[in-house]
This record gives C-alpha cells, sequence and structure tokens, in this order.
C-alpha cells in the first residue's frame, strides 16, 4: 500500500518572494511507496481524480453471455488517454472482467459484435505510423481470445463503421477528410472477404446510418466541396473567415445491393442532419437547419432548425414545426410506426420546461398532443416501450438523476426511481435490456444491467457489468449528503454538503463553495462530484455545492428566476447557505473560500464584488462585461433572455448594471484566474478585464492562460496544474500557510511515473 510523502522543500518565485511549500500541503499530489505494511484507506489526491477511469456503453453478444466494453484510462507519463477493450460474463458481472487489449500507447474501441456472436470488430490505431496521428482500422477478434486479426488497409484510416441488422453487411467510411467514402464487406466468409466500394459522390460522405432491415444506407453528404478552401489553408493562406459560407448538406439513400444512389431533400433554403427513421421504413424524420451563416454558432444552429416528415414511397416532405425562439429534440418513432413524438419547450416558448409532443405520423391534419404538463421538470424521449404505451426518460430530481415515465395515453409522468445518486438509464432500440449508468457519492460511475423483465426499481436485479476504478476502494471519502436552507426571500433552497474525511462534530472547519456552471445544471449526488472535491475533503474542508437559483432540477420558476436580475437570487442563495453552515457549527467564518468554472465563475466574480467576507477566489472563464461578452460569445440568444430580453445595443445599462466591472472597486480579496487561450463561450478578454483591474487596485491576484480552443482545459497535465494552484491559493490565503506551490511539485509527477516504469 502506499502512503504521502511529503516534499522536503519545493520553492516557487512568487510576488518576487522565494517560499517553501508545506509537507502537509504537497500531500495533496503525490503517492510514493512505504516500506511493507497492511493496507489502509487513504485520501484521495488530485493525481487519482485525473486518473479515475470511464467505461463505455457495453455491447451484449447476441446469445447474451458476454458484455464487451471498453475502458479509458489516462497514461500520465505521456499526457494523454487510450482505451482498451474489456469483456466481462454476463452472469457472473464485473467480477469475472477480464482485459482484452493491451496497448499501452494504442486505442481500440467501437466494439460491434458479429450477428451470430462468433467474433467481434473494433477500431484501432495500433498499426499507425508514429508519424501518423488517430489513423485507425478495423480488427476482428473473438471473445475467447487470441490475436486481433487486421480487416482492412485503408491508405487514410478508417471512419466510423457498423454492422447491418440482417447479418449480411459491415460496412465503413474511409478516405481523406475530402474524400471519405463508404465501402462494405460481406459477413458471410468475412475471413476472404474483400471489401467493395459503395459509394463514388461528388462530395465526402458525412453521417450514415443503416436503415431497419438493412437494405439501405442513409447518409448526408454537402452539395459542393470547395477544394480551393483547403488548398489555400496548406498554401499559408489561413486566415479564418468568421461565419464562413458552407454549402448546404442533404440526405441521400444508397441501396446497397445495386450501389444506387437516391437524393431524397434538396431544398437549398436548409442543410438536412439528425435523421431517424421508423422501423418499417415507410418514413423518415430529419432536421433542417436554415442556410444562414450567422445562425451557425452552438445555441443558435438548434435553436432555428425545425422537424421534417418524408414519406419514404412517395418522397413527399412534410414541415412539422415552424419555431424561431426554441430548438426541438430529434423526431422519434413509436416502435410500431404508428405514432411519432418529440421534445420541445412548452407552447413553444424559450426557457419553458420541456414537454413530450405526439401525433399519429400518418395525419397531419391531426393537432399535437402535449404530454408531461402535471410535471415541474423537463419531459423527453429516451426510449419507448415495446407496446408503445409508455416514454422512458432521465431527468435531475433535486441533487440526484432519475429515471421517470411518461404515460402515452393520458399524459401523466411517474417517477420509477428513487436513489439517493446518480442514475441514468438508456436501450437500444432492439434489445429488451436497460443499462443503467449510476454512480453515488460512496461509488464510481459505472455500467448496470436489467434484463429484459427486470425492473428499474429494485436495485437487487441490477447487474454490475463494468468496474472501472478498484483502486478507489483504497481512498477515504468524505460524507455527502442534499441539504437544503431558506435564502433571503424565504424560498428553500438545496444543494450538497461535503464534510471532512473524519468529520468531527462540534468542530468548524475551513469552507470551499463550489458553484457550477450553466447556469442550467445542478450538482449531484455522484462520485467527487463538484471540482474534485474529495480531495478537498480529504484536507479537511468542508465543501458546498449549492443549486442556486437558475440551476436546473428544482423547477421551472428556480430555472428562470433569475431572467432580468441575473445574480441577485443566485448570490442570496450562496450566502444564506454559507450561513446556515456557520450557524450549524460546521464553519469558521473567517475560513472561506470560493471557485468556479463558467457561469460558476460569473457567480465567483459577483461575490468578489460584492462582499469581503471570503479569504481568497479561484476564478475560471468567468464574465466580467456582459456588453463585450455578448458579441464576443459563441452564444447570444440565451444572454438576451437572462439579461432582461433586450439587445445590449438596446439596453446598454441593463447589461451593465450586473456586470462585475462596474462594481470591481469594492474587491479586496485575492482571486485566482483561469482560462483557456482560445475559449469561444466566456472568451480570454473577460479575464484579462479582471486581471487587469485587480493589479490595477492592489489586489494579490494571479492568472493562468491555458492553451487550447475549448470552453473547458484540454489537457490532463493543465487540469492538474489549474486543480494544485487553486488549492494552494486557497491553503495560501485561507489557512495562512506560506507560500504557494513550485512548479517542481507538478514535474515530480512524471519523475515518479517514469521511476514506477522502469
Amino acid at each position: 500500500m502506499r502512503r504521502w510523502f511529503p516534499f522536503v522543500a519545493s520553492r516557487l518565485v512568487s510576488l518576487g518572494m522565494i517560499v517553501a511549500v508545506s509537507a502537509a500541503a504537497a500531500a495533496t499530489l503525490l503517492p510514493v511507496p512505504t516500506s511493507a505494511q497492511a493496507p489502509s484507506k487513504r485520501p484521495m489526491t488530485f493525481l487519482d481524480a485525473l486518473q479515475l477511469r470511464t467505461a463505455s456503453l457495453p455491447t451484449l453478444s447476441p446469445d447474451l453471455k458476454w458484455a464487451l466494453y471498453s475502458i479509458s484510462s489516462l497514461d500520465w507519463k505521456e499526457g494523454k488517454r487510450h482505451t482498451d477493450l474489456w469483456v466481462t460474463p454476463i452472469d457472473q458481472g464485473a467480477t469475472s472482467a477480464r482485459q482484452l487489449t493491451f496497448t499501452r500507447d494504442k486505442n481500440e474501441h467501437g466494439a460491434r459484435w458479429a450477428p451470430d456472436g462468433r467474433f467481434f470488430l473494433f477500431l484501432s490505431d495500433r498499426d499507425a505510423p508514429a508519424t501518423t496521428v488517430g489513423q485507425e482500422q478495423l480488427y476482428l477478434m473473438r471473445p475467447d481470445g487470441g490475436e486481433a486479426r487486421r480487416l482492412t488497409d485503408a491508405k487514410d484510416g478508417v471512419g466510423n463503421f457498423d454492422l447491418s441488422r440482417d447479418g449480411k453487411w459491415l460496412v465503413y467510411a474511409a478516405g481523406k477528410a475530402d474524400d471519405r467514402q463508404l465501402w462494405a464487406l460481406r459477413l458471410a466468409g468475412i475471413d476472404t472477404a474483400q471489401a467493395a466500394q459503395l459509394t463514388k459522390h461528388a462530395s465526402p460522405i458525412d453521417t450514415w446510418q443503416f436503415s431497419w432491415d438493412g437494405s439501405r444506407i442513409y447518409f448526408l453528404a454537402a452539395d459542393s466541396l470547395d477544394k480551393d478552401d483547403k488548398t489555400r489553408v496548406e498554401k499559408k493562406f489561413d486566415a479564418r473567415l468568421r461565419n464562413e459560407v458552407k454549402s448546404p448538406v442533404h440526405l441521400w439513400a444508397l441501396d446497397i445491393a445495386q450501389k444506387r444512389e437516391s437524393r431524397l431533400t434538396r431544398d437549398p433554403a436548409y442543410s438536412v442532419s439528425d435523421v431517424t427513421f421508423s422501423r418499417d421504413g415507410k418514413w423518415l424524420g430529419f432536421r433542417g437547419t436554415p442556410n444562414d451563416r450567422y445562425l451557425r454558432t452552438v445555441t443558435e444552429t438548434t435553436i432555428y432548425g425545425d422537424l421534417y416528415l418524408l414519406e419514404t414511397s412517395s418522397g413527399k416532405i412534410e414541415r412539422l414545426t415552424n419555431n424561431t425562439e426554441i430548438a426541438e429534440s430529434e423526431l422519434s418513432f413509436s416502435p410500431d410506426g404508428v405514432q411519432i413524438a418529440f421534445s420541445a419547450s412548452d407552447d413553444f416558448a424559450y426557457f419553458r420546461n420541456t414537454r413530450v409532443y405526439l401525433r399519429p405520423v400518418s395525419e397531419p391534419t391531426t393537432a399535437w398532443r402535449k404530454l408531461g404538463t402535471s410535471f415541474d421538470g423537463d419531459v423527453s424521449v429516451e426510449w419507448w416501450s415495446d407496446d408503445g404505451k409508455t416514454i422512458y426518460f432521465n431527468e435531475g430530481i433535486k441533487a440526484t438523476e432519475q429515471v421517470l415515465a411518461l404515460n402515452v395515453l393520458d399524459g401523466s409522468v411517474r417517477q420509477l426511481t428513487t436513489t439517493q445518486a446518480s442514475t441514468f438509464a438508456s436501450r437500444t432500440p432492439d434489445r429488451p435490456e436497460i443499462f443503467v449508468l449510476y454512480s453515488d457519492p460512496v461509488t464510481p460511475t459505472d455500467y448496470y444491467l436489467i434484463g429484459g423483465s427486470g425492473q428499474l426499481s429494485d436495485r437487487s436485479q441490477w447487474k454490475r457489468l463494468t468496474r472501472a476504478n478498484p483502486l478507489a476502494d483504497d481512498f477515504l471519502i468524505g460524507a455527502s449528503e442534499e441539504v437544503s436552507w431558506k435564502s433571503a426571500d424565504g424560498k428553500m433552497v438545496g444543494g450538497i454538503l461535503l464534510k471532512p474525511v473524519g468529520y468531527q462534530p462540534g468542530r468548524r472547519y475551513p469552507l470551499i463553495v463550489q458553484i457550477h456552471g450553466g447556469p442550467a445544471g445542478a450538482d449531484r449526488l455522484s462520485y467527487n462530484e463538484g471540482y474534485e472535491s474529495q480531495v478537498y475533503a480529504g484536507e479537511s474542508y468542508v465543501v458546498l455545492m449549492p443549486n442556486y437559483r437558475g440551476s436546473s432540477n428544482y423547477g421551472e420558476r428556480h430555472r428562470s428566476e433569475i431572467a432580468g436580475n441575473y445574480f441577485q437570487r443566485g448570490y442570496e442563495d450562496i450566502m444564506t447557505g454559507v450561513d446556515w453552515l456557520i450557524a450549524q457549527g460546521l464553519v469558521h467564518p473567517d475560513s472561506l473560500g470560493v471557485m468556479g468554472w463558467s457561469a460558476g465563475g460569473h457567480w465567483s466574480n459577483w461575490i468578489l464584488t460584492h462582499t469581503t467576507r471570503f479569504k481568497a477566489i479561484s476564478s475560471g472563464a468567468g464574465t466580467m462585461n456582459w456588453i463585450s461578452m455578448y458579441a464576443q460569445s459563441d452564444i447570444q440568444r440565451n444572454r438576451q433572455f437572462y439579461l432582461g430580453g433586450k439587445l445590449p445595443y438596446d439596453d446598454f445599462e441593463a447589461y451593465w448594471k450586473v456586470s462585475p466591472l462596474k462594481y470591481i472597486k469594492n474587491a479586496r480579496t485575492p482571486t485566482l484566474i483561469h482560462v483557456v487561450d482560445g475559449d469561444p463561450r466566456v472568451p480570454r478578454p473577460q479575464s484579462e478585464e479582471l486581471h487587469m483591474a485587480l493589479k490595477k487596485l492592489g489586489v494579490p491576484t494571479e492568472f493562468f492562460v491555458y492553451p487550447g480552443t475549448t470552453h473547458g482545459i484540454p489537457d490532463p497535465r493543465n487540469r492538474l496544474l489549474k486543480a494544485v494552484a487553486e488549492f494552494r491559493w486557497f491553503e495560501k490565503w485561507i489557512r495562512g500557510k506560506p507560500g504557494w506551490f513550485h512548479w517542481r511539485e507538478l514535474l515530480k509527477t512524471l519523475d515518479d511515473t517514469e521511476e514506477k516504469k522502469n
């Protein structure tokens, strides 16, 4: 067993001072061996949190003997994740799981069983040259072991692949990005079969899928391809044109036996996506997104895409929705193909709870029925019961995630699970078994299986298929619970309270408030929820994760009540939660810290400018100026909703009065700032404004800019840097520990990895 070894002395040049890192603080990072002794549990570290493994959704063999899945692991020395294949006998479950592939620096994933269960196929880059990143080929392997056999030798690698339900075809995409086409192998005699090219389309194949009977493939492709655009980038004319014009994308059908293509949509006004179809092959559903180059952003793309229904025999297309303010889900067909359904905001009004809308597929004059109106939460379509009388879906209920059922006949909603946990269920359309992805505060996330006759509500009928993190058994875990308190306006507000490892009643602890993003999200009772919360628990902090006004899971009013006055209610919810913990005797009032990312960063910045009660703040990707943020960000519609409904150009004051920058002269709290360089959601200039202001005002601050173009930190090493830096920041300013941290503290993790490797 490993214990924690403190560093002898680390140094950091910070604010012009050379400082030492304390031994106690170093305990959050590195495990090292000690003398042989009986195993004992230890607190989790930030590196432990990063190295938690994840399992993919299992796929079941046709005879229900085997469950096949992949596990993603972090190779800390290489600074990247890789996946391997695992298999477990279903009757024995996760306790008998065994690893099938061992390519340490390569990936195996996407496994699919052959219809007769004799073998399975998967994608891997195991034979790719070191100079070619991510180029994958198809491999065949048998469940009883043996070496995998390579099936393809595509020059530019294989993209996605699938097997037809009728057991005849293996189809895969291959070719360069600007010329990707479909190829096929007959499953009968696959050991000697030769791949045949199915398509020679004028533009590259985008997404594709088999029809239910396996006789056709539906695929999307752009109407044209601008090869000059690719060439100009290769020739270093590599400027980015904002909202560049793109060719419309349309739907095609391919008859596999005859290799004949037919075009199904051609309206130049929209591009097609999200294709679904009925099992009987009579109907297709799709989304048509207007070809407006200035609506092509993360939020706006789905808002303005309407649903269409296509009759395959006649080619007739019916437009089902015509909404310019809200997003609909993709279209879903009942198992018998008689009914169609989708989910969308109540009465098609922006930011309302979603409801399910249903009607007979062949009756365009019949009004849509709205289902789920009595439920104060989002109702959606996850899967149908085989008789078409029930629609199942997942939804957050306060600090939990549950599985619910929608009665198609009367529109009522029934909760099927009541776990104090995060419980998410799914089912493939052609199998009766249900998969449950489950996690609670002491149980890492794993997959469970419920047989065709099993009940979701009966945990004894769940068979655990994966056990991705056996090392979690070694960790000392702080106790989590769902709590509630009264906010300033009398409303009860909830969240998650995490107590320190070894909690002693009557003792007051320092507090870290971890504010989730969104804001329309919620912290749930799951393993290590929040920002590595269990590491803080292991270092004797109380952690509060408030589901403040603006959060989901507590009803429509709770989620939307911040519209028009973005910060006030949420701020009061957070601060009254802190006051409640102090009144309970859990928290020391002079030892408070707060942190968050995205919306959590927004609220951290508001707290910075509206109270001096906190000793330290870590602000990640937070806004400072809503006026500039509106145009800098890749989303605008929800910003406009939250800030009163008007454009900033119509009412600058509405945006300015809720901008933390307006109140920045109130700031006194030492603040650590984080942002990704190319963050499209909360761009870097917002953090620059905060940092410059604090420097000019003389407030202690440090500023990390991480490489990348995503809203979150993309690489594991910089995620560790962020976690360690902010922890040390809290230790310095809350507990008064000298110094901050030294880069050697992070580099030591690589040294230790190399030592273990050798």
